[in-house]
């Protein structure tokens, strides 16, 4: 084929290692490279802004298990993405970021600045093209980090490098190395299983690394070998939808049906999960006589939260295989935990079931009564995506998903505006889906631009805004104190009108029955996207704030 344009090589080389998608937000710098991809039969989206962009290719590729791929401008381009890039960086997500940057010699540049401490400052690793002749190779080496170390990498394509020519090989380059998952020692097997038989009431909590290693079905298994019962971390809720023993999410969105049984383990086995303060509630959730195996594929992840009496390094899958090849090897019986009344309270003490005082009042909804109804409205086919704030309870606790990859939950940095972009990225992901964008009005204003993005897509998607015109989180925490909250409540703003100024439909809802809107769009099956505009009631004060503001 001969040589080719940099820009051009390094498009047919993202494409060939299995790119599927890119987003972002073109200028000068990126032009070149991005417009490569799309003639290599990669689709692009653009974002209104690289925040949003770097977002949703995050969100795409924990829908789709893939690698995420984003394209910015050099300078400025990326540091309106560092936010999105921190919290892909926390959440350990698979993403190759293609930057642009400066030239060497361009050393009085506006657009330079150090991008490669920038990155590195944030848990992302930069990588470059470090000449026309190993752009190629460069760009192999990028993406197989991104995808074996499941990290966030950014690609530095400097401009004078862009102008090169280099040449292509013969072949396409070759695939990436299929690894095996790592396997745990015998004697940890020996051990977990030994103390799992010998458990009266054990527990099974899986996280994120338990969802990408594809651990249901060896979990469930071991599960129902042992007698335990079954919890997620907020980030893996999903995970065991629609078993009768699973208690859904463990930790501040627990139900109190679901802490109790928490609460009352004496083994718990962590696959995959950090056991942090979130999924522990700073250690008080379980009891402190419980014995706690954790499993993770890696070891330093292990104890880093909260203490364990048995590490076990090794894949959340083999190890939950091999734990319970073991119990059946010395014919284990599983524990009397679980009963035909037990599984009766579990259902009854979920969230969807759980009483309280409906506060709906003066033009106001409870929030608690608004995502209870849209949880029975909705298909069960959905994918939810949060954003975070005041409201995030609400929609983790009351919508249910289908798996783990139904629920996008971009909270490892705790940034507020990434919601409606994460809603984007997983739409595109999962089109098959409704995906719901639940958003507080804080956020839905910090990333308004990209409702013009899902106009422009044509998206089939609920955007659901929990709005009480203020910061939630800061006015129920400050205010008990005494404080004034002048600077953290604001003029009411009106969200369908927002939606429809764009090309999207809008309904306002004050009272349960205005819901029916909602009904009535869901039954047209119309595309496109709703916004709906919830006035909820600024006094319900969510239960897990107080733990919240405990973390900071």
């Amino acid at each position: 084929m001969g040589d080719l344009p940099v820009p051009v090589a390094v498009g047919r080389t993202l494409a060939a290692l299995g790119a599927s998608q890119v987003f972002g937000l073109i200028g000068s710098g990126n032009f070149a490279v991005t417009n490569a991809l799309v003639a290599a039969g990669v689709p692009f989206v653009a974002a209104r802004h690289e925040g949003g962009a770097i977002t949703m290719a995050d969100a795409y590729a924990r829908v789709s298990g893939e690698v995420g791929l984003c394209s910015v401008h050099q300078g400025p381009g990326l540091t309106n993405a560092i936010t999105g890039l921190t919290e892909a960086a926390k959440s350990r997500t698979p993403l190759l970021l293609l930057a642009a940057d400066t030239a060497a010699a361009a050393i009085r540049s506006n657009f330079r600045i150090a991008q490669d401490q920038l990155v590195a400052a944030v848990g992302a690793a930069p990588e470059r093209l470090h000449g026309p002749a190993s752009a190629i190779a460069d760009t192999v080496r990028a993406y197989r980090w991104a995808q074996v170390e499941r990290r966030p990498i950014v690609l530095m394509l400097p401009l004078d490098i862009q102008a090169g020519h280099c040449p292509w090989p013969a072949g396409n380059p070759p695939p990436a190395v299929a690894l095996r998952p790592a396997q745990p020692t015998t004697a940890a097997v020996v051990e977990a299983a030994r103390i799992l038989a010998s458990a009266q009431r054990p527990l099974i909590i899986a996280g994120r690394g338990a969802a990408l290693a594809g651990a249901r079905e060896a979990l469930e298994r071991l599960a129902e070998r042992s007698g335990a019962l079954l919890a997620t971390s907020a980030v893996a809720n999903g995970l065991f939808a629609g078993n009768p023993w699973a208690l859904g999410i463990a930790g501040g969105f627990a139900s109190p049906t679901a802490a109790e049984l928490i609460g009352a383990a004496d083994v718990v086995l962590g696959f995959g999960v950090a056991l942090n303060m979130w999924t522990t509630r700073h250690g008080h959730l379980l009891s402190p006589d419980v014995t706690i195996i954790q499993v993770d594929h890696e070891a330093e992840a292990i104890g880093a939260h909260h203490r364990v009496d048995l590490a076990v390094p090794g894949d959340a899958a083999e190890t939950a295989r091999a734990i319970g090849e073991e119990l059946a090897r010395e014919a284990a019986t599983p524990t009397p935990w679980r009963t035909p009344a037990l599984a009766a309270r579990i259902r009854a003490g979920a969230w969807q079931n759980e009483p309280f005082d409906d506060a709906s009042a003066d033009g106001r909804i409870d929030p608690r009564t608004l995502s209870r109804a849209l949880d029975a409205l909705l298909p069960e086919g959905r994918t939810v995506a949060t954003d975070s704030g005041h409201f995030m309870g609400y929609p983790a606790m009351y919508l249910r998903v289908p798996d783990a990859r139904g629920f996008v939950f971009t909270q490892a940095f705790q940034a507020v505006g990434l919601g409606l972009a994460s809603a984007i990225g997983a739409a595109v992901a999962r089109p098959d889906r409704l995906t719901v964008a639940a958003l507080g009005d804080g956020g839905a204003l910090m990333g308004l631009s990209e409702m013009e993005t899902v106009a422009r897509l044509g998206l089939r998607m609920l955007i659901v805004i929990y709005n009480d015109a203020a910061y939630g989180a800061e006015v129920h925490h400050f205010g008990p104190q005494g404080a004034s909250l002048d600077l953290v409540r604001f003029p009411d703003v009106d969200f369908a009108a927002l939606g429809r100024a764009v090309g999207l439909a809008g309904v306002t809802v004050r009272a349960p029955e205005d819901l029916r809107a909602v009904e009535a769009w869901l039954t047209e099956g119309r595309g496109g996207a709703l916004v709906l505009d919830a006035k909820v009631v600024p006094t319900v004060v969510a239960a897990w704030l107080e733990e919240a503001f405990r973390g900071h």
